[in-house]
């Protein structure tokens, strides 16, 4: 049986990965999805001052603290630029580390980086216009309903809109504009693998995906899902990762 720890993207908690952590544990694996600083039960801690390097703390203090070992380390979206800076704090401690539909950043990199030009100026101009300059309300000038269901998040069942919803909270704008640090070779030994969904429009992932097909020592695989499949489609992020862990 495997260890998985899970990583949320920006707005959301440890709660978004319910549905697969459930069903991993039914299994008989081990689940852990500790909530970001400043996010769902922890947004009271919001500061200015909570950044990438918080949000890479605080995985790296349940990994340390409850001695978590030969983890499967998952992450998400913004998620992916956390495991990164996990990967290099703690690179003994896992097993596999899995990118699904996430940034992919290089050292040195944040995720505002890996942004287009036309999205990176509508955060910067959200952050200053309703954030406190501080706060990331939301990633497009749309509300969220209308983001929730449209063509990036794209999940139309409305009991899943009306659970996410009330529990999403603005991250504050340093989880995206922090660098990451990544020393070379710091994740040789490490299992890597990309999850592309398939149902998500051009972005970012796109190059992160090229770049696993491309790269020696990576799996790429590709999901029919949009791109919160881990609310939409619980059971094909359960199967991929179970496959994942079962491949170590």
């Amino acid at each position: 049986m495997a260890t998985f720890v899970f990583v949320q993207p920006a707005w959301m908690g440890g709660w978004c990965w319910n549905k697969v952590a459930a069903q991993l544990r039914e299994l008989g694996h081990e689940v852990y999805a500790p909530t970001l600083t400043g996010l769902a039960e922890r947004a009271h801690l919001a500061s200015p001052d909570v950044g990438l390097t918080t949000h890479i703390e605080d995985v790296v203090s349940v990994v340390v603290f409850d001695d978590l070992r030969d983890i499967v380390l998952v992450g998400t979206s913004s998620g992916g630029t956390v495991i990164t800076g996990v990967a290099n704090r703690i690179t003994d401690r896992i097993a596999s580390l899995v990118y699904l539909d996430a940034f992919l950043p290089s050292a040195g990199q944040c995720t505002l980086d890996l942004l287009a030009g036309e999205r990176r100026q509508a955060l910067e101009t959200l952050v200053e216009t309703e954030g406190d300059g501080w706060l990331v309300p939301r990633f497009a000038p749309p509300p969220w309903p209308v983001i929730l269901r449209g063509e990036v998040w794209q999940d139309t069942d409305e009991s899943d809109v009306e659970w996410m919803l009330p529990r999403l909270r603005p991250p504050p704008v340093r989880h995206f504009t922090d660098p990451v640090q990544l020393e070379p070779g710091r994740t040789d030994g490490i299992e890597l693998t990309y999850i592309r969904c398939s149902l998500r429009p051009p972005a970012p992932f796109d190059a992160a995906a090229a770049h696993a097909r491309s790269t020696p020592g990576w799996r790429s695989i590709e999901i029919d899902t949009p791109h919160v499949p881990y609310v939409t489609h619980p059971n094909v992020v359960t199967e991929t990762l179970v496959e994942i862990s079962a491949s170590r």
